[in-house]
């Protein structure tokens, strides 16, 4: 049985496409943020030795999670294990099984919301927050989207280009099938 989450209705609004380009979108702004901090030099005396290593490090950190969520954005809206492991320059067997962990955490945190933490007494939302929390994803995202990027003129250049979900009550009837 699933459990509930405050954000089911806000959540339930996104196809989990979305919801999954919402990462995305989440962690590539993630990882711009941090290259961005690599680019201004004024503040390199007062790093310590190393420091610009550990920056460096941690964009790849942040930019192998934006790779996973790629993956999974693109597995929701139904790319092959060929076509990913192609762009990666390794076999679909090979790109299934290094992200087939992350595809399972994906399609689990959908049927079991949340996991106890070490203590055993608080609950931790198995979906990353822009999943689990898309109206404040969007709104954060397309500010940021609004001030970074040139020449974008939407007020909404995140949250626009998502795939809602169909409400229920918008849904054709069913016609039953007769043999």
């Amino acid at each position: 049985m699933s459990e509930t989450t405050p954000y089911d209705a806000d959540r339930a609004r996104f196809t989990r496409q979305a919801l999954a380009r919402l990462v995305l979108c989440d962690h590539a702004a993630d990882a711009a943020d941090g290259a961005a901090g690599l680019v201004a030099t004024g503040n390199d005396p007062d790093t310590g030795p190393g420091g610009r290593v550990s920056q460096a490090f941690q964009l790849v950190e942040l930019a192998e999670r934006a790779l996973v969520s790629a993956v999974v954005y693109e597995r929701e809206r139904g790319s092959s294990w060929t076509e990913i492991g192609q762009y990666l320059g390794i076999g679909p067997a090979e790109a299934e099984q290094r992200f087939a962990t992350n595809l399972d955490d994906w399609n689990t945190a959908f049927e079991v919301p949340y996991r106890l933490d070490d203590t055993g007494r608080k609950r931790i939302p198995r979906l990353p927050t822009a999943a689990y929390d898309p109206a404040w994803a969007c709104d954060r995202l397309d500010t940021w989207a609004r001030n970074r990027l040139v020449l974008v003129n939407d007020k909404r250049p995140v949250s626009s280009g998502l795939v809602k979900a169909v409400p229920k009550e918008e849904l054709p009837p069913v016609t039953p099938v007769t043999p």
